[in-house]
């Protein structure tokens, strides 16, 4: 199971290099800014969604500010029944609980089946934040970065409008 040190360690051995900030519990939005402010860089969150059947995953990153508009997402992915993913359904998909959620969850998906969506709006800023499977850590890291270490994981993305 990928926590923090493996986490960190991954992206050491690929070259990634990150900008990592140590802080109180953040397990929500609003502490999370307050223990970030000022540090440059998008404020991210990192949703999971599945269908009603639990046969599909989404992982949506989008501006930490910004409102999901579901009944777009539902015509994106094409299934009329999303829903937010459970707490027994991220452990079990990505062994984060709530209010860790991010895309390094995705070290721990051995099944690869969760579909990744990036918000249209932020897919060209210079920099992101995420927490590294501890919600005691921000990792700010550069969106090319990012991009590249979720293809080396064997996943794509879709640049989306959410």
């Amino acid at each position: 199971m990928y926590g923090f040190e493996e986490v960190m360690q991954k992206l050491k051995e690929d070259g990634i290099d990150v900008q990592l900030v140590e802080h109180e519990p953040a397990p929500t939005m609003e502490i999370a800014d307050r223990v970030i402010e000022g540090i440059p860089g998008v404020r991210t969150k990192t949703l999971l969604m599945r269908n009603k059947k639990k046969t599909r995953f989404f992982m949506l990153i989008m501006d930490g500010s910004k409102r999901m508009d579901m009944s777009h997402l539902k015509d994106l992915v094409g299934d009329r029944q999303l829903k937010m993913a459970s707490a027994d359904d991220l452990q079990e998909k990505l062994g984060l609980q709530p209010g860790v959620v991010s895309p390094f969850g995705l070290l721990n998906n051995t099944d690869h089946d969760v579909e990744v969506f990036v918000d249209q709006e932020i897919a060209n800023e210079e920099r992101m934040s995420f927490h590294p499977n501890s919600n005691e850590r921000t990792v700010f890291i550069k969106s090319p970065d990012l991009y590249a270490f979720l293809k080396d994981l064997g996943y794509s993305i879709h640049f989306e409008n959410l």
